[in-house]
């Protein structure tokens, strides 16, 4: 009797998670159950890796080798700013439509560009700082107490100067 048995080296997996919550381990069941994981226990594992990022939407990035999952993760623009804001976290169930009305200082959008410049689709850094910029707007934070768009007007004209990488 011939049978096949398939050796899974290596597996890569994204889904969105709240920061330190277990989350349902539903979603996660058919992605690495048949790896020979339990969801509940890569669940707490997320739990813990995530726990920076507190009440806050992020992806997470799922890679099992050898029946060991590592959790690696990956912040959107819109997480890094509201990070940078500095707010207390919040709980999701209690807090809804939240306003983000701080300020934060243009070296953090610089810094916050730098991180997402490998996903970003712009030439240059300054476009990729124009991305976070309009980010902002619609997050709805000030940049230096100004409004973002009149940033990214200033970086058009010239008259604001964006670092080179």
């Amino acid at each position: 009797m011939l049978v096949n048995t398939v050796n899974v080296a290596s597996y890569c997996a994204s889904q969105r998670s709240t920061g330190g919550e277990v989350g349902a381990t539903s979603p996660l069941a058919p992605k690495i159950g048949p790896l020979g994981l339990s969801p509940k226990k890569v669940g707490d594992d997320i739990a813990k890796a995530t726990g920076d990022w507190k009440g806050l939407r992020i992806t997470i990035k799922l890679t099992i080798q050898n029946r060991q999952a590592q959790i690696e993760v990956v912040p959107s623009a819109s997480a890094l700013i509201i990070k940078a804001l500095k707010e207390p976290p919040r709980d999701r169930k209690k807090q809804k439509n939240i306003k983000h009305t701080g300020s934060i200082t243009f070296d953090e959008v610089v810094s916050i560009a730098r991180q997402m410049r490998h996903r970003s689709l712009a030439r240059e850094l300054s476009g990729t700082v124009k991305e976070i910029l309009g980010t902002a707007q619609s997050i709805g934070c000030n940049i230096d107490g100004k409004h973002p768009h009149s940033m990214i007007e200033d970086i058009n004209q010239g008259t604001l100067e964006c670092p080179s990488e």
